[in-house]
């Protein structure tokens, strides 16, 4: 049974290829959703799949590439909307 995750990323996290990262390490961990930075300067990022790859995608998140500065992670659960792929919001 899947699981789904909001997070929200804030630090120096926009400008630094954070969601492209994001996006590789999501395809790698087998993880749907999406992330998009939000006009406050965070990145924003809704993740399904197995707990633990869900996990391990939030975790990634509170290290980021290493050209990002990640001051916090907010991480909830949240509602499975049957992602089919991994993808970067505009």
């Amino acid at each position: 049974m899947g699981v789904a995750v909001d997070v929200s990323v804030s630090g120096r996290v926009q400008g630094v290829a954070f969601r492209a990262y994001a996006e590789q390490e999501a395809r790698r961990l087998g993880v749907t959703g999406w992330v998009r930075n939000e006009p406050d300067g965070s990145v924003a990022g809704h993740f399904e799949g197995d707990r633990e790859a869900v996990d391990a995608l939030v975790d990634w998140c509170r290290r980021g590439p290493r050209t990002a500065h990640v001051s916090h992670v907010a991480a909830r659960e949240g509602a499975t909307t049957g992602a089919t792929r991994f993808e970067i919001r505009y």
